[in-house]
């Protein structure tokens, strides 16, 4: 069983401070999260590191209707995605903001080295102005009719209707989205990164197995249509840092974001006294793993690499890319109440219902999600409360009540428990590879086999014979025993049953090896209930909460 220990950093995508966390972002920070827990209950030194993305004009504007300053907005915003993490069983070794010095002091360092190495280059650009406002507008902030299928109401830079990617300067009558306002036209000097500088090593490093199929696929064709130079800028007014030696220019959010990850890191080796350079320079040795929805690949898997290696950071490991979350097989909706957040769900449900259910619903590559409803109840009762939790509540009586909470000194069944014990090395590699529905469905059928083992040994009818207390405590004590391994590979999904598991057995906290071992001789505490069915009434009070009432204004 003995490995070599792994140093490995893992990151989440950053959360936008502009709003709360819903369940379709929740995917994400589940699946990190169990994959991070996974590897520290293997023994490995893992660090999983996460920040608000903290700038850019939604915020500016929100904070502006909201009439606080942004820093008081983006404070607030963070507070309450932290409590949502938290609540959710998330465990980040570190939760900074882009908004942070270190955060700063990065994005000025690549920044410089880019420019210094030729990578920068300037030029005047025309972009749409609101002269209301006096600010140049996003192309969120921009709608008209769309030139292609003449759809109104589109957004400036593409087509809900048609699909079509265009300027916002095509646009047809477009009007500013924050003044109603008809936006004119100024021009603007701006700076950009010359992505095409880094082709050569970005179609290797993209070939290079850091990458899922499906994404090198994707990359291949914008190779094929030609890296185009990234514009890095924006003009005040703007929420965000100023970029050195240009007065009024500000770096773009999507510029700071990604180095949030390094800001996040730093802040975190800064306070555990470890060695920043060691994980994060271009020689490390390290692993750094970034995991992601499949909608932000542009800008990890060509402009990130890129900007590391032109400054002399390591490149990630690998990027993990995932699907986006459907809910009854459609769009998250408002209007339908299917639009969960995370605080609406926490409101009424156990989350390690949702963690289990994404889990089963996890694989490797970039597909789709669905949240089905009734599946859910149905699969989260029958798994969890019918099939694992019912081992230990079957058992866990039979030892209080007639032994006085003592385990027996030998397993009754040794052919059960080596067969749940050898699975180790397949859950193991089935979690490595986040194949997590895989994982679950082998765990599952474990926890069938350790239901028959019990259904034909019926403890209950043991209990009532004469002279058989020694077989009734031997059955029982493999139930309990079976029940330990169960929990063991669940423990990265249901942190919290583990918890409580550690405390009814009464040991120390579970590690993956403990799947050698077995408790005999050993005194247990009093079974208490480890999880409650789903009902679905809970189900439709989160639905009835989540709708929006649409007469408001």
């Amino acid at each position: 069983m003995q490995h070599k220990q792994r140093q490995i950093l893992v990151t989440s995508a950053l959360p936008y401070a502009n709003g709360s966390i819903h369940i379709g972002h929740m995917v994400e920070y589940i699946q990190t999260d169990i994959w991070v827990r996974f590897q520290k209950m293997r023994g490995h030194q893992c660090f999983y590191v996460c920040a608000d993305d903290a700038h850019g004009t939604p915020i500016m504007l929100r904070a502006q209707e909201k009439n606080i300053s942004p820093e008081a907005l983006i404070s607030e915003m963070k507070e309450e995605h932290q409590n949502d993490f938290n609540d959710f069983a998330i465990n980040f070794d570190n939760y900074h903001s882009t908004h942070s010095p270190e955060n700063q002091i990065f994005a000025n360092t690549i920044y410089e080295k880019l420019n210094n190495d030729g990578h920068i280059s300037k030029k005047t650009i025309k972009q749409f102005y609101d002269p209301n406002k006096e600010m140049f507008l996003p192309d969120r902030f921009i709608r008209g009719e769309c030139p292609k299928c003449h759809a109104i109401d589109q957004y400036g830079d593409n087509c809900e209707a048609c699909g079509a990617t265009y300027s916002p300067t095509d646009l047809k009558n477009p009007v500013s989205v924050i003044s109603g306002e008809k936006p004119i036209e100024k021009e603007s000097e701006h700076y950009f990164f010359k992505l095409s500088n880094f082709e050569e090593i970005l179609r290797k490093w993209t070939r290079a197995g850091h990458l899922q199929t499906e994404v090198v696929n994707k990359l291949d064709e914008w190779f094929e249509a030609g890296l185009q130079e990234w514009d890095i800028s924006r003009d005040v007014p703007y929420f965000g840092f100023e970029i050195p030696n240009a007065p009024n220019k500000y770096f773009y959010v999507w510029l700071d974001a990604p180095i949030g990850y390094l800001a996040s890191f730093r802040n975190f080796c800064d306070k555990e006294k470890l060695d920043f350079d060691y994980w994060c320079k271009s020689n490390s040795k390290t692993e750094m793993y970034h995991f992601i929805g499949k909608d932000i690949i542009y800008f990890h898997a060509l402009f990130w690499p890129a900007m590391l290696h032109g400054s002399g950071f390591r490149t990630p490991s690998a990027i993990f890319a995932h699907g986006f979350l459907t809910v009854d097989g459609q769009k998250m909706s408002k209007s339908r109440g299917t639009f969960i957040t995370a605080r609406t769900y926490l409101d009424h449900l156990n989350p390690e219902y949702l963690r289990y259910y994404f889990a089963a619903k996890l694989g490797v590559g970039i597909d789709d999600i669905d949240l089905n409803l009734d599946d859910f109840l149905v699969r989260v009762n029958s798994d969890l409360i019918g099939k694992v939790i019912n081992i230990a509540s079957r058992c866990a009586g039979f030892i209080n009540k007639h032994f006085d909470g003592k385990l027996a000194d030998d397993i009754h069944d040794p052919v059960i428990q080596t067969a749940l014990t050898n699975a180790n090395q397949k859950i193991a590699e089935a979690y490595e590879a986040r194949e997590y529905s895989k994982a679950m469905r082998e765990i599952m059928v474990l926890a069938d086999k350790a239901n028959q083992y019990i259904d034909h040994h019926k403890p209950w009818v043991i209990a009532k014979q004469e002279n058989s207390e020694k077989e009734l405590q031997s059955i029982c004590t493999t139930g309990i025993n079976l029940f330990r391994l169960l929990i063991i590979y669940l423990k990265p999904v249901l942190p919290n049953v583990a918890i409580k598991t550690e405390k009814f057995l009464n040991i120390e906290p579970l590690k993956w090896e403990d799947t050698q071992t077995t408790l005999l001789n050993h005194q247990i505490n009093k079974f208490e209930t480890l999880m409650i069915r789903v009902e679905k009434e809970k189900i439709e009070a989160i639905i009835e909460n989540s709708k929006e009432n649409l007469t408001k204004i």
